[in-house]
């Protein structure tokens, strides 16, 4: 799933090789993705690129006035096509979802695709001139990389959730998703499990600079790179998780992973839980 890092990377994409295009065809592959009918898809076209935007997770276009709003969800994405096909997509064929035809200044035509690979289809569309109107962006919390340090130990301690639930929950704290929260736990050398209100302050400090550590290294590192390579980028900056069996880079013991439901976390048991294994909860509903 692509989190804060890699929205901020695609959005800068966008401002880069979008903004100053004019919004051409708009073809609809997947009808299911779009979650607002008035103003339609089609009231984008023929509208300037402006601005893209990020909040949390969600990506936006700015199309005068208009925002083209998604998030991209476990197998969404967005691939930038500099010579797409003419003939417009055949509904329901393949991961696309939808397509963004554009007019350059230079007199090129590039597209944009969002596409989402998978069975389980959720990457979903709005269309709005306030991004505060789509639910998912109206419920967001502070943006992690917004929030300060006593904001971020208020929100904490003001629940009581296992750490690695409160970093992922969007509400708290926005742009953090799976992959980050294991990254983070890890620096920062603190259990998944352990609670939100009991965490000492000096604690709640040590997470707080592990949290912006990892995600700013994370953003300097996709920023300016081909939307294409972003994915491996991420993967290739991963100590922990995805590496399940792998030696850990700190300290070479063995990365570890707890299943539950359709995901799972990696973490280090020398380096997070003092060498106890933590039970792997398979049914568990730790994550909603």
């Amino acid at each position: 799933m692509p989190e804060l890092p890699e929205v901020e990377a695609l959005a800068q994409f966008l401002r880069e090789h979008a903004v100053g295009a004019v919004v051409g065809r708009v073809d609809i592959a997947a009808l299911s993705v779009l979650k607002t009918a008035d103003p339609p898809i089609t009231g984008i076209q023929g509208r300037d690129v402006t601005g893209a935007g990020r909040w949390g997770k969600h990506l936006g276009l700015d199309c005068s006035g208009l925002w083209l709003i998604t998030h991209l969800s476990r197998g969404g994405w967005l691939r930038w096509i500099d010579e797409p096909s003419p003939v417009p997509p055949k509904p329901g064929k393949g991961p696309l979802a939808l397509r963004v035809h554009l007019f350059t200044p230079e007199g090129s035509t590039p597209a944009f695709d969002l596409t989402e690979a998978g069975t389980k289809k959720r990457l979903a569309v709005w269309l709005t001139p306030d991004p505060r109107q789509v639910p998912g962006i109206a419920r967001l919390g502070p943006d992690a990389l917004a929030v300060t340090a006593d904001e971020f130990g208020e929100l904490l301690h003001g629940t009581s959730q296992r750490l690695k639930s409160a970093l992922v929950d969007q509400t708290l704290i926005a742009g953090i998703g799976n992959a980050y929260s294991d990254e983070i736990l890890h620096t920062a050398k603190l259990s998944p499990f352990a609670n939100t209100a009991t965490l000492k302050p000096d604690k709640t400090d040590i997470l707080y600079s592990a949290m912006r550590a990892v995600l700013l290294d994370a953003v300097n590192r996709s920023v300016g790179q081909d939307a294409a390579r972003l994915k491996g980028e991420k993967r290739s900056g991963m100590r922990v998780h995805g590496r399940t069996g792998e030696s850990c880079p700190v300290c070479g013991d063995t990365v570890r992973e707890v299943s539950f439901a359709e995901r799972s976390f990696q973490y280090c048991a020398t380096c997070q839980t003092s060498g106890k294994v933590l039970a792997d909860r398979r049914m568990s509903r730790l994550l909603k």
